[in-house]
């Protein structure tokens, strides 16, 4: 018989918050944590606002010898997996080390460090470049940390799929519990990417918004008829995920239990999604039937919701395509409009998001909603949260190269 897999533990950083709590509170009060880069001069770009992971401080973490060797994306990843771990209550001994897997994975990995030693490179000779650079841009080495850490013998790599990289993660770790290859695994992403060289290749990819300068905090507008293109952002997102009987056994907290994914591709476009979201549909239809659940089952889905104007058309087509009736039913939101978008950690902390929307019957709203869109006509929670208890939603989390990840989560039960 497949085992059923739960979450145990959530840790969380955010641009609302260092920590889970910190973090959802914002959430659902609707703050946002974009703001305008002051870490280097962003002045010539025609973006220069993010959403921004204010007040983190490695030192809580770890000691400032490792916090040297570390890229920031591995210090917000080891960070947030700590804060997993402490909020599991999972003990991880000699005994069930080979049983415990860390899936955690990145988007664009340590490119911090990388464009700190291409300066070093030019200014001083190669020399002069770092012996842990390796080690820092290497996506894996996250994980790698964190295993560590916390001495997780199990199965260690990661997916590094664009912005599904945090929704991958967290499913294919449900497969190796469903499967009986480990007990439990840390999943999720983290991701680092406020550095100049990223930010001029997203705008030279014209993908981002370029209008939220006076305002940044209604910048990232999901669905509304004036998206301008999305809004990066940093930070992470880890999730314990768990065998139902293991976490009964050792009378551990469930939050919610994972019961589906979907994993497919669009092979249309490095860019832009297949029109009218057919692969989208797809995945969404894939993660339906894994989790054993009809369309009508779902209350809630947190969408993957750019504030791009192609994504947001196209992800809602393709909620219609697979939800058909139901869809007018649906309360979907885009956190996006809160956070920014995160590329590798979007789907690990937006997974997060909806399992404590279901646990806690409050639903994120989609901030900046001001002008309705004809062709993104559905229930998006509009600028206030809701609170509404749910039984099963689903969170979706697609990317360049048309790569696709959807989780659906489901109230726990017992039976």
């Amino acid at each position: 018989m497949t085992r059923r897999v739960v979450i145990t533990g959530i840790g969380l950083l955010t641009p609302l918050g260092n920590g889970t709590e910190e973090t959802w509170q914002a959430l659902v009060a609707g703050k946002s944590g974009i703001g305008h880069i002051t870490r280097f001069d962003a002045s010539a770009n025609e973006t220069r606002i993010a959403g921004k992971l204010e007040g983190f401080d490695a030192l809580q973490w770890m000691d400032k010898k490792e916090q040297r060797r570390l890229d920031p994306f591995q210090q917000y990843m080891l960070a947030a997996g700590l804060m997993a771990h402490a909020a599991s209550g999972l003990a991880i001994t000699e005994q069930n080390a080979t049983r415990v897997g860390c899936i955690v994975g990145t988007g664009v990995g340590g490119v911090v460090s990388l464009e700190a030693a291409c300066a070093k490179l030019r200014e001083s000779g190669p020399s002069r470049v770092s012996p842990f650079l390796i080690p820092q841009l290497i996506p894996n080495l996250g994980a790698g940390v964190l295993s560590i850490r916390l001495g997780c013998k199990g199965p260690n790599w990661v997916p590094v799929s664009a912005c599904a990289t945090g929704g991958h993660s967290i499913g294919e770790a449900m497969h190796l519990i469903r499967r009986g290859e480990c007990d439990a695994v840390f999943a999720g992403g983290a991701e680092a990417p406020l550095t100049p060289i990223c930010l001029a290749g997203f705008n030279a990819a014209k993908a981002m918004c370029t209008t939220g300068d006076a305002a940044p905090e209604k910048a990232s507008r999901p669905f509304d008829l004036n998206r301008n293109g999305f809004v990066p952002g940093e930070g992470a997102g880890v999730l314990v995920l768990e065998a139902l009987d293991h976490a009964l056994a050792r009378g551990a907290h469930i939050i919610a239990e994972v019961a589906g994914y979907g994993s497919n591709g669009d092979a249309h476009h490095i860019t832009s999604p297949s029109p009218n979201g057919e692969g989208a549909a797809r995945c969404m239809k894939l993660a339906l039937d894994d989790a054993g659940l009809a369309p009508e089952d779902i209350g809630y889905i947190n969408a993957h919701g750019t504030s791009t104007p192609l994504n947001d058309v196209n992800e809602t087509m393709a909620i219609k395509a697979t939800f058909g009736d139901h869809a007018r039913r649906l309360a979907i939101s885009s956190t996006k409009s809160m956070t920014g978008h995160l590329l590798g950690a979007a789907g690990a902390i937006e997974a997060a998001f909806t399992a404590l929307a279901i646990e806690r019957g409050i639903l994120p709203p989609t901030i900046n909603y001001e002008t309705p869109d004809p062709e993104c006509d559905l229930d998006y929670v509009p600028n206030a949260a809701r609170r509404v208890q749910v039984e099963a939603a689903m969170s979706n989390g697609f990317g360049f190269g048309g790569t696709n990840a959807v989780l659906v989560f489901k109230r726990f039960a017992q039976a």
